[in-house]
């Protein structure tokens, strides 16, 4: 049986593609491999992760430029089919700003990066990307927030 394959978004000044396509290769043991941003077709991928790092620099908002990038039609298509898509870091800001996910993000009080611990209990979402979850589990996850917040 062939193992699933995974596109990793890369986008200029993007700096975690190479390390999420590393660590799905090597320890998820997925096929991974970054997809350009230019790219208009996914190619036939099982998942697709928007990894972390400073898309554009972050010149405007983190994500609003990325947004724009030929390959985000795909993104939507392959996402409006059910396609599970996972966005790491500045990819969830990306998958915010292309309308993928609810709500806005809106500048922090300080404007600083801020990264704490919090605790997320599993309460049972359909997703092949926590597959391996109970109802109830809880996960003590790193949570950075940049110099922005999620409202919904």
């Amino acid at each position: 049986m062939s193992r699933p394959r995974v596109a990793v978004i890369g986008f200029p000044g993007s700096n975690g593609d190479h390390d999420a396509v590393s660590s799905l290769n090597h320890d998820v043991g997925v096929d991974a491999e970054v997809i350009d941003f230019r790219e208009t077709s996914l190619g036939g991928v099982d998942a697709v992760v928007l990894a972390g790092g400073f898309s554009y620099g972050d010149a405007l908002r983190a994500g609003a430029i990325a947004r724009f990038a030929p390959v985000m039609a795909a993104i939507q298509e392959f996402a409006g089919v059910g396609g599970p898509v996972l966005g790491i870091c500045n990819g969830f800001q990306v998958l915010t700003e292309a309308h993928l996910l609810p709500g806005a993000l809106l500048r922090n009080a300080t404007l600083r990066f801020h990264s704490h611990r919090t605790h997320i209990r599993y309460e049972g979402a359909v997703s092949p990307w926590l597959a391996d979850l109970q109802k109830g589990d809880v996960l003590d996850l790193p949570f950075p927030d940049a110099s922005f917040d999620l409202v919904t």
